[in-house]
């Protein structure tokens, strides 16, 4: 009975944790074997704890084995950070090739994969804004509009992408 409760976690009232100590050192081993950086392991953990907030929230019954279910919510997530991971890389290689001139020699191809490493490292808000505007060729009204979000802030943004790929390309002596 002991173990049986133990399993299921402490329950979802306000304030309570849904995962238990031994259950979130599981779930951090899961996440880290399946290859998620050490970094990116508290977010994961907060995805696995969220997942079962919600799972109370609408109703639904806890599951019978919380640590058993948050382990496989866990391999999930990092299955899902590999897919991203992956998606980002092959979005600097279309990036790369659609900036390669015709007949561009060697030194052109170097500067494109710079370019896509750099992109690759930006943050996701960064990244985009630079994205839409030099290759999507928006206006920043437009992005803002779009984004939904002030023509100041997709100003600063771009301009500390601008910043850091610039930084990039000359710690990489490509520029």
């Amino acid at each position: 009975m002991l173990r049986r409760r133990a399993r299921r976690g402490r329950g979802t009232n306000a304030g309570d944790d849904p995962l238990d100590a031994a259950q979130e050192r599981r779930v951090r081993a899961v996440l880290a074997l399946g290859g998620v950086p050490q970094a990116d392991l508290p977010d994961g953990v907060q995805q696995v704890r969220l997942r079962l907030l919600e799972r109370a929230a609408k109703g639904e019954e806890s599951p019978r084995d919380v640590s058993a279910w948050a382990a496989v919510v866990a391999s999930n997530l990092a299955m899902d950070w590999h897919r991203a991971r992956r998606r980002q890389e092959r979005l600097g290689e279309r990036l790369a090739a659609l900036r390669e001139p015709p007949g561009g020699g060697e030194e052109s191809r170097v500067l494109s994969l710079a370019v896509a490493r750099g992109l690759d490292e930006l943050p996701d808000a960064q990244r985009q804004i630079l994205v839409l505007r030099f290759y999507g060729d928006l206006p920043v009204r437009t992005i803002a509009e779009q984004l939904g979000i002030p023509e100041g802030t997709v100003k600063s943004r771009l301009h500390a992408a601008v910043r850091a790929l610039r930084t990039r390309l000359h710690e990489d002596e490509v520029v």
